[in-house]
């Protein structure tokens, strides 16, 4: 997972509410055992309109998206983020999340940010024609106007989108930990160690 400092580009302005997980990746894409190419099939009815803000040239591979109240909704699948990162977006800015939906984004290194509708709705005016900012450090989010909007994060989720650490990454790094544990199990249960025999 590469870790996450700032964000800063384009931000479609999609604002819908509501949004469910199958909207952001249709059930026929879920036969694939890889997450690449998964992009290919986000909000897939949505790019059925030629003139869809997804596709457009403005927008195409904005790392940012602008959403409304309670985005991914709906079943718990992880595709809705890898379908995300696929089509290259790195943070999604919206009043609520659903909490599976934000668990699976932080998990794949997507940066959920709550803001109030108030400040949506600013974003969503300035992102119609200029870039968006997010800094994960200072937990803010800036427009060239001089907006300045704080959030919250969870102090662990920071951490591991700042240093980018997935399970994996959190469970190596406790590897000298990991290590002297194993010793000292040797050396204090020696039965348990592989290729021991037990006398009948």
């Amino acid at each position: 997972m590469e870790p996450v400092h700032q964000i800063e580009g384009r931000a479609i302005p999609f604002g819908r509410k509501n949004v469910d997980t199958d909207v952001i990746i249709p059930a026929a894409w879920l036969k694939t055992i890889s997450r690449e190419g998964l992009g290919r099939g986000a909000f897939e009815a949505i790019r059925k309109d030629p003139d869809n803000l997804f596709d457009s040239a403005e927008f195409k591979g904005a790392p940012i998206l602008i959403a409304g109240d309670n985005f991914g909704c709906g079943s718990s699948r992880e595709h809705a983020a890898w379908a995300l990162l696929d089509m290259g977006v790195k943070a999604v800015i919206a009043p609520s999340f659903s909490d599976i939906f934000s668990g699976n984004a932080f998990k794949n290194g997507i940066l959920t940010v709550v803001l109030p509708q108030e400040a949506i709705d600013r974003l969503m005016e300035v992102a119609q024609t200029d870039p968006v900012s997010l800094d994960l450090d200072a937990q803010t989010v800036t427009t060239p106007f001089q907006d300045r909007f704080t959030f919250e994060i969870d102090a662990f989720r920071k951490h591991c989108l700042l240093n980018g650490l997935d399970e994996v990454g959190l469970t190596m790094a406790r590897g000298d930990q990991i290590s002297s544990y194993e010793a000292k199990a040797r050396a204090e249960l020696p039965f348990l160690a592989a290729g021991t025999s037990v006398a009948a």
